[in-house]
């Protein structure tokens, strides 16, 4: 009893840091991610190198503890993504990054706490500023079990992007007002 305990612990602890990954094929379920809308007072070009600088140019050291990224081309990465969740554990996933100039950013999960993991930032131009469009799809395996586990994965994540959004509106609308274009 012990031994099966402790193995579910093990096996939560692995999925749920993105050190275990399971991606059986079976009893797919697919869920939405957003979407979510943001207005910034800054054009999609300001908003879009805001996003883009930490991946496509040396990462800023304070950002080190969310973000490592693992290679670097011109329009796409392979970077490891850094997000806290309970107990003190930390969920690493590995995801690819795709940047469009200026209107769009794609993301793919390669390697998480779920077998796929598809969003998409959307800029477009609108009188002054712009507008993020945020969505995504989060798929699990494993039929009512996946879909429960994907519920948690899927509020969890989406606050993460929630958070980022917002450290990026600032940034973004900083730069905007000062100027440092």
């Amino acid at each position: 009893m012990v031994a099966g305990a402790a193995a579910g612990a093990g096996l939560y602890i692995g999925i749920a840091t993105g050190r275990v990954s399971v991606d059986l094929g079976v009893g797919r379920r697919r869920r939405p991610l957003g979407p979510l809308e943001v207005r910034f007072e800054a054009p999609p070009e300001v908003v879009f190198d805001v996003i883009a600088a930490p991946y496509l140019h040396p990462t800023p050291r304070a950002m080190a503890q969310k973000l490592r990224v693992l290679e670097r081309g011109t329009d796409l990465v392979l970077a490891e993504h850094y997000t806290p969740v309970r107990w003190g554990l930390r969920t690493t996933t590995v995801e690819t990054v795709r940047f469009n100039r200026p209107h769009r950013i794609d993301f793919r999960l390669t390697r998480g706490p779920v077998p796929s993991v598809v969003e998409s930032f959307e800029l477009t131009a609108d009188d002054g500023g712009a507008t993020l469009r945020y969505s995504g799809e989060l798929q699990t395996d494993l039929w009512r079990l996946g879909e429960l586990w994907g519920r948690i994965v899927a509020n969890r994540w989406v606050a993460a992007v929630e958070a980022s959004l917002s450290s990026i509106k600032s940034e973004a609308e900083h730069r905007a007002r000062s100027g440092s274009l």
